[in-house]
C-alpha cells in the first residue's frame, strides 16, 4: 500500500524531438527515480512533442506518460507496449473512448490516470475520475513549460476525494520551491516538476531542494 502521507518530486520530460528528449533524460538521469513525460497529438494541446513511439527511459525507472491527446484509443496499444507505470490521458478527451481505455490500462497493469484541466469541475467528469487510479490537476498551459500554479485549484482536491477517496492526486503546472510545501499539505502526492528544474543552473541541487521542501516538518 502507497502511504498516503508521502509526497514526491516527478521531473516532468517535455520535447519536440528525439534529440531534445535525450538531452532531457541525460540531465535528471543521476537523481530522478519518477518521471513525467508529456506527449501531444498537436490537436488537444496546440504544439506537438516526441512521438510516443519514439519515448524511453531507464530501466528501473517509475514512468508516468501524460498523453495530452483528443482520441486515447489511437494511442493505447503503443502506450501499453512501453509498459510505462502509468498513463494519464485527459477527462476532457473523447468521453466515449475513455472508460475503455483507462479499464484496458488496468488489464495490463498499468495504472489508469486522468488529468482535469483548470475549467473542468469534477463533478462534471464524475464517472471517469470514479474509475481513476491517480486523478491529476492541471493548471499550467498545454504542451508548455512554465506554468503558473493557481492555489485556488487546490480546491478540486478536496472535491476529488469525495468523488474517490482512494486516487492518488497529481499536481501539474508552476511547482517551484516556494509552493511545493503547500501543495503538499493541500493533498497532493504527486508535484509533477518542469521548468523549476529543467531551466535550474544545477538540476540536481533543484531537484534535491523541491524534496527537501515537501518533507519538512510543519511549523506551529
Amino acid at each position: 500500500m502507497r502511504c498516503r502521507d508521502m509526497s514526491v518530486i516527478a521531473p516532468a520530460v517535455l520535447a519536440e524531438n528525439a534529440e531534445q528528449y535525450k538531452q532531457i533524460i541525460d540531465k535528471i538521469q543521476p537523481f530522478a527515480q519518477r518521471i513525467h513525460v508529456d506527449i501531444s497529438d498537436g490537436e488537444f494541446a496546440p504544439s506537438f512533442t516526441i512521438a510516443s513511439n519514439e519515448i524511453w527511459w531507464p530501466e528501473g525507472w517509475e514512468v508516468d506518460v501524460h498523453a495530452m491527446v483528443a482520441r486515447p484509443a489511437e494511442h493505447l496499444q503503443t502506450l501499453v507496449q512501453l509498459k510505462p507505470s502509468m498513463v494519464i490521458f485527459h477527462a476532457e478527451a473523447d468521453p466515449e473512448q475513455l472508460p475503455s481505455v483507462l479499464a484496458t490500462l488496468k488489464q495490463y497493469n498499468i495504472k489508469a490516470g486522468v488529468a482535469v484541466l483548470r475549467s473542468t469541475v469534477p463533478a462534471s467528469v464524475e464517472q471517469i475520475i470514479q474509475q481513476a487510479e491517480h486523478v491529476m490537476v492541471f493548471t499550467g498551459d498545454l504542451g508548455k513549460y512554465g506554468g503558473t500554479a493557481n492555489l485556488m485549484q487546490l480546491e478540486k482536491v478536496r472535491l476529488i476525494k469525495q468523488i474517490n477517496p482512494e486516487a492518488e492526486i497529481g499536481w501539474d503546472g508552476g511547482v517551484n520551491v516556494d509552493n511545493a510545501y503547500t501543495l503538499t499539505q493541500g493533498g497532493v502526492n504527486v508535484l509533477n516538476v518542469g521548468s523549476a528544474i529543467q531551466m535550474a543552473t544545477d538540476p540536481a541541487t533543484m531537484y534535491q531542494q523541491l524534496v527537501d521542501e515537501i518533507n519538512k516538518q510543519g511549523v506551529l
